[in-house]
């Protein structure tokens, strides 16, 4: 195993040796440090001083010679501006091209000073990893807080690029008025969305947003997904081959989560009628509706477990499964037995496939189109939650066909079967496996990557902060720089069990995971004893209960719009995250019903108010979730997308059980006994953000 400072000096340019971080120099340092702490000759106060000083040093070196490089491309791009003005009054072909390919040039020099940021950056990362561990501090927490957020921060002139910006947008612009467009020149201003981009302008585009963890709405979006990618593989080094990349089957992935999300809320608004019309309460629609949800804690591993070996029967099966759950759904009223619609349910969460969903996208789709996919998961699993309850609310109508009922309680469990009969048909018609590697290949292919770069896929643990890049891949540099192959090989190794999985979570993670237990629970609270509540208070119907839950539904994306488009460009995710968990506490505690009627302004203004807040708080969680969990779990069966989908999944079981059990004390005290818990957890969760903040990313 290589230690970083071999590759960083590997890595180097030659002719800006002098200008990298001294990361050997530093090292050294540390252990020094260490020595005289236990010697006694040395106060660990004074080591703080003095390492930072060391720091702030060397970060200062990285920073001024790359605002120098940036000015000397700055420079060589106003001489080129003179000759392109040339050009343009006297057009010809071959000054074009000259003059095209030099601006290249400079792109391609603006990719090497990237580069160099990026290598620096790591190696702080990694020294400031290294310190902590050898002394057992919280130093680095407190050397990025009190470094980024100063007002002549070097750390924040590496990493907002702000001259880089500038730099990106002149080769651009330039590059894009010398391409042939029917003897005419038009400017990038004119057309905000360019078709066809450089491959130079693309390639420091990619490297950018690797720096500065982009928060566009496309890339926020991406994230909920929690499919771990490796941050610095770029598009040339894809393990797929686009050749076996087939778009029919990545639709087909996706429609499946869409179908899975309507069905899992279809039910909703219908869910108590149906329970009291097999003689059983209204609140056993907390049961009906979590019944699902409990199958689901169960298949969310076997079908992750099977997505190693295939894809495409695993979507069989779960077609077919909630095929015949919805099928068993709809014939329990003739059947007159909750057993029987109970039982439809569990056997349509044993169908769950989301694990598969995830797995594909990161597994058969190309890396240059894996954030558009991922942000499509996260779409069709939204636009399926909102049209759930609308095509209930459509369902209104009642006849007999012989001894079959078809009513607004029968009618989703039809519909669902056939919506699931049809997908199986397309699914067997259209879906192509992708092809897998056979061991042996897979072996040939993992000796080949050791001999050429054995660092590759080096795997990170730890936090990771606010002035690193993700960089999960390149390798560790740990105590000895001849650390043995079988120490590298287990870094590397995905989790075997929930219980390595636990072990590589960090504390800031763990809270996170709570985070979305939390604000799971507090909106299956909402969703799910909607329809008895609003029909105990305000005598809603079928159709105005399924109108709010629909509106409620189409929230999300714009929401998600909002927060990735603006909100995160001005705020911290952290200061989002704990201002969004105050408000799902207001939301739910302006929900009880205390001391005045309960009235429809008050339902739904606070319902709305507390949806919404766990939607932005869900997406801002799960963004930095996917960006500080380990790169060890990204692959495997118990993978980061699979605890995600458990956590969710508990959260709504609990939350179902809960509404069930408070169907005991009564309708008229149900609402005050499902919301009292979603508080206390509420609570609890923002003590934990609160004592975990400053690692939070």
């Amino acid at each position: 195993m290589v230690a970083f400072g071999k590759y960083l000096q590997r890595k180097q340019i030659e002719e800006w040796r002098g200008y990298y971080i001294n990361y050997k120099l530093m090292k050294q340092k540390v252990k020094q440090y260490a020595e005289q702490i236990r010697g006694g000759s040395q106060h660990p106060r004074h080591v703080l001083k003095d390492f930072s000083r060391m720091l702030d040093t060397q970060i200062e070196k990285t920073v001024l010679f790359m605002l120098e490089q940036q000015g000397l491309l700055a420079g060589r791009l106003s001489t080129l501006r003179e000759t392109h003005d040339a050009v343009l009054e006297q057009p010809d072909i071959s000054k074009i091209v000259e003059l095209r390919e030099s601006y290249r040039d400079v792109g391609r020099d603006l990719l090497q000073l990237l580069k160099f940021v990026e290598l620096n950056a790591i190696g702080l990362r990694k020294i400031l990893k290294k310190f902590d561990k050898r002394f057992g501090y919280r130093f680095a927490d407190y050397y990025v807080k009190t470094r980024a957020n100063h007002p002549y921060s070097q750390l924040q002139q590496v990493f907002k690029h702000v001259g880089v910006g500038a730099v990106v947008g002149a080769i651009s612009r330039n590059l894009h008025e010398l391409q042939e467009n029917e003897g005419s020149f038009y400017s990038i201003y004119d057309q905000p969305v360019l078709p066809l981009q450089d491959p130079v302008v693309e390639a420091i585009k990619t490297a950018v947003d690797k720096l500065t963890n982009s928060t566009s709405f496309l890339n926020f979006l991406a994230q909920h997904a929690l499919i771990m990618q490796d941050d610095l593989q770029t598009p040339s080094e894809d393990t797929i081959d686009e050749r076996t990349y087939h778009f029919n089957s990545l639709l087909l992935n996706l429609g499946n989560t869409f179908l899975y999300m309507v069905n899992t809320y279809i039910i909703v608004p219908t869910a108590d009628d149906y329970s009291m019309s097999l003689g059983a309460a209204a609140t056993v629609c907390g049961v009906v509706i979590g019944s699902m949800a409990v199958a689901q804690v169960f298949s969310s591993v076997y079908f992750s477990a099977w997505s190693n070996k295939s894809y495409f029967k695993p979507l069989v099966f779960s077609s077919i499964a909630l095929f015949i759950g919805n099928l068993m759904y709809a014939l329990a009223y003739d059947a007159n037995s909750i057993t029987l619609l109970l039982l439809g349910r569990l056997c349509c969460g044993l169908g769950s496939a989301r694990a598969v969903n995830r797995r594909y996208i990161s597994d058969c789709v190309p890396l240059r189109i894996r954030m558009q996919a991922s942000a499509g998961f996260v779409s069709a699993s939204a636009l399926g939650m909102a049209c759930g309850p609308a095509i209930a609310g459509l369902l209104q109508i009642k006849f007999k066909f012989y001894k079959l009922t078809f009513n607004q309680s029968t009618l989703p469990g039809w519909v669902m079967a056939v919506a699931w009969l049809f997908y199986l048909v397309w699914l067997c018609i259209s879906f192509k496996e992708p092809l897998r590697d056979t061991e042996e290949q897979e072996e040939q292919e993992r000796s080949k990557r050791n001999e050429t770069s054995s660092m590759t896929d080096r795997v990170e643990e730890g936090i990771r902060k606010p002035l690193l890049i993700t960089s999960g891949i390149l390798p560790d540099d740990e105590e000895d720089c001849d650390e043995s192959e079988e120490s590298a090989d287990e870094s590397r190794r995905p989790a075997n069990s929930f219980g390595d999985a636990y072990r590589l979570l960090t504390p800031s993670v763990k809270v996170q995971l709570l985070i979305y237990f939390m604000l799971k629970y507090a909106m299956e609270i909402l969703l799910s004893e909607s329809s008895v509540v609003t029909s105990y208070y305000f005598g809603w119907t079928t159709s105005s209960v399924a109108i709010f839950l629909a509106c409620l539904g189409l929230t999300v994306l714009p929401i998600n719009i909002l927060v990735g488009s603006y909100i995160s460009n001005m705020f911290e995710d952290r200061q989002i995250l704990l201002t969004s968990e105050i408000i799902v506490f207001v939301g739910i505690l302006f929900s009880f019903n205390l001391f005045v009627p309960y009235t429809v302004p008050q339902y739904v203004i606070s319902g709305l108010v507390m949806f919404v807040a766990a939607e932005v708080l869900e997406g801002v969680n799960l963004s930095l979730l996917s960006r500080v969990m380990s790169s060890r779990l990204s692959k495997g069966t118990y993978n980061g997308g699979l605890l995600s989908t458990e956590a969710g999944t508990l959260a709504r079981v609990v939350a179902d059980v809960t509404i069930t059990l408070g169907g005991y004390l009564g309708r008229n005290h149900l609402l005050n006994a499902t919301l009292l818990p979603s508080l206390v957890i509420c609570i609890g969760s923002i003590v934990a953000t609160c004592c975990t903040y400053n690692s939070l990313y």
